[in-house]
């Protein structure tokens, strides 16, 4: 039998022991918003230490940032010509409020059937555990393929605000040829997808001022500008009818769609009735010409996640506030600039906003957007492991939403990341009952054997 086949037999002969290994870490609440879970955070980064250590990984350690720590591990064991995967995934969770929604206990993991129930099971313990199962696998086997470090972070529920710093500190540490991210998920337990691009984001607050204080509407009303009139007329603005965003030069940076992505985004099924059905809305709204699943994974958008204004308790108040605040979020594709959409936004309101009020924008988070080449031997590589184990040609997916460190490793180490992960649509991360499918899982630990054989032949 070649290492491949001792790989995959050993990993399959330990199941059991990888989803005890599973429930073992699940049970630490390692909540990276919660001063009170400090030092739970802490126990799970020495949890991992140990375990790295235990399948035979080198140079395994804490490193310090300005929050929770880093976790480093590494096998440099490959022969000499051999590339090296960087695996990164991030070990802290979510809270698990509301607690009266659970149906067990959140950080005491329930086997129900085919499903694990935790807080963690998918997002993203599960998946970490997955790639380190996956290394122990090889390890095991004997000389491995590649040459593999693992960067375990415990801000990435937070927003990961000291991982940029952390990765300039420790370029040459982190050298490597591909990374290897499994922080995204599957469409279907039967659909495994490789998540090729991510939109970046820009997140405003805006604010509308109109007089010093809250006037009365019947004293004032008519000679002063309603500032909440303002901001809703500034925001229904930023669309046309037909769905486009408005503001100037927008679309400029914005990469057009070929035939060949436009065929694989095809393959989805995300069809008008699946978002219908997901979202319980009476009928779909977006930009003319695309697609569902092109508008929510390769367009960019515009979207208002809060507003304020004036008196909106229970009963009536007959007040002209004195300002009015909405939050709003773009969803960026490659290759905008967040610092260029900035501009565009107040180059917007500097021509549609009335001289009758003042406004004020602050930009709360920003990052951009980024695509990997599917062409890339690594992806390649992940292609082929997902259909071996899954017996079915994968599907490749832009997914809607953000995972800055993407584009941070392009930016700072140099580097594609291969996006995969064996989570599944509901697996109600960050929600009350999050859950693990185990097949899926078990499947997925048995691809990434696949990957890091066909990547070190690559």
């Amino acid at each position: 039998m070649d290492l491949r086949g001792k790989a995959l037999e050993y990993a399959v002969s330990h199941q059991a022991e990888f989803l005890e290994q599973l429930k073992d870490l699940i049970r630490i609440p390692s909540i990276s918003t919660a001063p009170e879970n400090k030092a739970d955070v802490q126990r799970t980064a020495e949890w991992l230490v140990h375990k790295l250590t235990q399948i035979g990984m080198k140079n395994v350690q804490i490193l310090p940032t300005g929050g929770h720590p880093v976790v480093y591990g590494e096998c440099l064991c490959a022969h000499e010509s051999a590339p090296t995967v960087l695996i990164y995934g991030h070990y802290d969770v979510q809270p698990a409020d509301p607690l009266e929604l659970w149906t067990a206990e959140p950080f005491n993991p329930d086997q129900r059937g085919e499903n694990l129930f935790a807080r963690g099971a998918s997002d993203m313990k599960g998946q970490v555990m997955a790639s380190i199962d996956a290394v122990e696998a090889v390890m095991m086997a004997g000389e491995p393929p590649v040459n593999i470090k693992f960067i375990l972070e415990g801000e990435e529920e937070i927003g990961s605000p000291n991982l940029v710093p952390f990765l300039k500190l420790h370029k040459d540490l982190l050298s490597c040829d591909v990374a290897l991210n499994p922080d995204c998920g599957m469409i279907g337990a039967d659909a495994p997808t490789i998540t090729y691009a991510l939109r970046g984001l820009a997140y405003f607050e805006l604010r509308v001022y109109g007089p010093e204080h809250d006037l009365h509407s019947g004293l004032y009303g008519g000679a002063v500008h309603n500032p909440a009139v303002v901001l809703a007329e500034l925001i229904a603005g930023m669309h046309d009818t037909e769905g486009h965003i408005t503001l100037p030069g927008f679309y400029d940076r914005v990469r057009a769609l070929g035939a060949e992505e436009r065929a694989q985004l095809a393959r989805l099924p995300l069809s008008a009735d699946h978002f219908l059905e997901m979202t319980g809305v009476p009928a779909l709204f977006g930009e003319k010409g695309f697609t569902p699943a092109e508008q929510v994974g390769a367009r960019p958008t515009l979207d208002v996640n809060g507003l304020y204004s004036g008196f909106i308790g229970a009963g009536s108040k007959t007040v002209l506030p004195a300002y009015a605040m909405a939050k709003i979020s773009m969803r960026l594709v490659p290759d905008q600039d967040p610092v260029e959409v900035q501009e565009q936004l107040i180059a917007y309101l500097n021509t549609k906003s009335p001289k009758t009020v003042r406004w004020e924008l602050t930009n709360h988070s920003s990052n951009k957007a980024s695509i990997s080449d599917i062409h890339h031997p690594a992806v390649k590589s992940l292609v082929d492991g997902l259909e071996a184990a899954w017996g079915i040609t994968p599907l490749y997916k832009r997914e809607g939403g953000s995972v800055p460190i993407v584009g941070d490793m392009q930016r700072i180490l140099g580097v594609e990341s291969v996006l995969t992960g064996f989570g599944l649509s509901d697996d109600n991360i960050h929600a009350p009952n999050e859950k693990l499918h185990l097949p899926t899982w078990y499947k997925g630990i048995q691809s990434l054997i696949h990957f890091f054989y066909n990547y070190g032949q690559a």
